[in-house]
């Protein structure tokens, strides 16, 4: 019997859609390969271009065209929106201090570390146990004075949605700028930007683009500073020659998958919540984290007791099934995930946590699949872990 090849890691990344791959083409083998920034024909051609994916993606979330800038991805964008709009508070004499949830990708914190190693501040925003944010302490952040507030609309890990509305309303009352990572919200839930949200952060490669471009919703460009420098490319805000098919293929991804955002919540939600309650029907003692709050629907981060993320991701691949686990090893221990602990989740529910996430390729056949496969799978690293004493 063949051993079927199941990916249930679309959080991490997804497959380039078709469509997009046909958009960029052109602009990787064929004729139109000029320099945006060049004055003749092909040069015209590439500016063109770049302006009707500028006009896609603002299209997607409610923006304006002339609010999209172009980067090579999330983190670049989050590093852009946090660290620029710290460099223009303290050049503006203002609070040199950047407020983020405790929740935020990595991206989000090292920009925020980075804050720090320049003379800046950080206050790191709690959130309660169902991974929500803590208003009250939004609230006292605000009353301080900071630069900015970053925080992520859809969470990366545990899939939990903010509401982002009241966080936007709390920061634009404060005249303070809002930045969310809503790389993860795009396709998945209505991602229209909401009043008092200066930044926002998007990903092509989570929604079916190639890796290496996203973009930044910014609303007003005396908010942040560049942190590139050299050539006047997009206001100067983010220099450099474009990735011309780049942002023409997260042009068409972001039309298509705001297209089918209400399909994939209603497919893909019912998908994951089968998943899920067959789960735990095969194993009685596995536990949903983040499930008393709002949720993405392409997201499932399930806790394994008796279990450690790695023996299961090994085994599960052996099987023929990918997904991811929010911990990680280092110097042969296992760390438990940041956005769990943050979340009070005890330690060895948190190390014993896998995240299955789903996009529109996943069939109900897959799900019976991987549910038939995860009790024998479990069983055996309880066993290996009985033996080894852990």
């Amino acid at each position: 019997m063949t051993r079927p090849s199941i990916y249930l890691d679309n959080a991490a990344t997804t497959p380039v859609r078709p469509e997009a791959f046909e958009a960029m083409q052109p602009f990787l083998n064929g004729g139109l390969f000029g320099n945006p920034s060049s004055a003749h024909r092909y040069g015209r051609e590439a500016r063109a271009a770049v302006h009707e994916a500028r006009r896609q993606v603002a299209g997607a979330v409610g923006a304006e065209p002339n609010q999209v800038i172009f980067t090579s991805g999330g983190t670049e964008a989050n590093n852009l929106a946090v660290v620029g709009a710290a460099l223009a508070a303290r050049a503006e004499g203002r609070p040199f201090r950047v407020a983020v949830s405790a929740i935020e990708h990595k991206a989000v914190l090292g920009a925020a570390h980075w804050v720090d190693a320049l003379g800046g501040e950080t206050i790191v925003l709690p959130v309660d146990r169902n991974g929500l944010l803590d208003l009250a302490a939004l609230d006292e952040a605000l009353a301080r004075g900071v630069a900015t507030v970053s925080v992520m609309w859809v969470n990366n890990e545990v899939g939990v949605v903010q509401d982002l509305g009241a966080i936007a309303a709390r920061c634009q009352a404060a005249s303070i700028p809002l930045h969310s990572d809503a790389v993860q919200t795009l396709g998945k839930v209505a991602c229209t930007v909401p009043a008092g949200c200066t930044l926002l952060t998007l990903s092509g490669h989570k929604i079916g683009a190639p890796k290496g471009v996203g973009a930044l919703i910014v609303r007003d460009r005396k908010s942040i500073h560049p942190i590139i420098h050299g050539g006047g490319q997009q206001s100067g805000i983010r220099p450099g020659t474009e990735n011309v098919a780049g942002i023409v293929a997260l042009g068409r991804a972001s039309e298509l998958a705001a297209a089918e955002t209400e399909e994939f919540g209603r497919c893909i939600g019912a998908l994951r919540d089968d998943f899920e309650r067959r789960l735990q029907a095969a194993v009685p003692d596995a536990q949903v984290n983040g499930a008393a709050a709002p949720r993405a629907p392409h997201v499932s981060n399930v806790s394994i007791p008796g279990t450690d993320s790695e023996a299961m991701l090994m085994h599960l691949d052996l099987a023929g099934i990918a997904c991811s686990s929010g911990s990680a090893c280092s110097t042969g221990s296992v760390e438990p995930s940041h956005v769990l602990t943050a979340m009070g989740v005890p330690w060895d529910r948190a190390v014993a946590a896998l995240r299955f996430s789903f996009w529109k390729k996943n069939s109900p056949e897959e799900v019976d699949y991987v549910v038939e496969q995860l009790p024998g799978i479990v069983a055996k690293v309880r066993q290996l872990a009985g033996v080894l004493g852990r």
